[in-house]
């Protein structure tokens, strides 16, 4: 019996088996997490999205595994939680990095500089977009606007936000990253690892000293509207001097009056 032509070439191979569960004494702590996260919401349904966080706290993605827990735990289908899960990029599908070093190229910073920083830190790292380096610390992708555009372009990183970066800064970033270095946001929390991150937007406190102070506003650019709605008239600088490399600035002294 020969093949029809329109199934020339396909292999039809053996059903995908059933996802593995997590080893048992993984399991018992997540379920014990899963509780407490399931009942803050009148649907336990409505917990799934902060559940996909917390397998991804577990194993630095959504894996099928991670599915299958979500699914038991909350009575869904794993194709449910399928849909969601990859619904959403925030929730990665494969193993990444320690760091998700992710550059905005969405408009605004397209046209400041975020293309041009996303293809040199393609070419820096040796990866494209949404791969990751072989020491397994840094995953390098684009992203979409992070409301952060009076600050452009931004870089993020397990999404801190380092503001107003160029080529030369934002490589001497992924630098410190891969050498190990202390890494400090423009604003915001200390950085912590991606598995971390996960957790804390799984919505378990972030328990390191001094992390739940820290905070970033809006930048001048930001207030400049409200300011002259308020009829102010302020001439302080809202172009941040732009990080060349660690330590160096650049000196831009353009001014809310338009000034240079």
């Amino acid at each position: 019996m020969t093949a029809s032509p329109q199934n020339q070439g396909v292999s039809l191979g053996m059903p995908q088996l059933p996802a593995p569960d997590f080893p048992a004494e993984v399991r018992e702590r997540l379920e014990a997490d899963a509780k407490e996260v399931i009942a803050r919401y009148p649907d336990s349904r409505s917990a799934l999205l902060p559940l996909l966080h917390l397998c991804q706290a577990q194993e630095g993605h959504v894996s099928r595994t991670g599915v299958r827990f979500c699914a038991e735990v909350l009575g869904l289908t794993t194709a449910e939680v399928t849909a969601v899960a990859t619904f959403y990029t925030m929730y990665r599908r494969k193993p990444s990095g320690d760091y998700q070093v992710g550059v905005c190229t969405n408009t605004l910073c397209a046209v400041m500089g975020g293309d041009a920083i996303f293809e040199e830190l393609k070419e820096h790292l040796g990866v494209g977009n949404n791969e990751t380096t072989p020491d397994g610390k840094v995953t390098l992708e684009h992203i979409e606007c992070n409301a952060a555009c009076d600050f452009a372009p931004v870089v993020m990183v397990n999404w801190e936000f380092f503001d107003n970066q160029t080529p030369a800064s934002a490589k001497a970033l992924v630098d410190d990253l891969l050498a190990g270095r202390e890494v400090s946001p423009t604003r915001g929390a200390p950085l912590c690892t991606y598995k971390e991150t996960a957790r804390i937007l799984a919505g378990f406190p972030d328990e390191r000293e001094g992390a739940v102070e820290a905070t970033g506003g809006a930048g001048p650019a930001s207030l400049i509207g409200l300011r002259i709605a308020r009829g102010e008239s302020p001439h302080t600088s809202i172009v941040h001097p732009r990080t060349e490399a660690r330590g160096e600035t650049r000196g831009d002294t353009t001014t809310e009056g338009g000034e240079g």
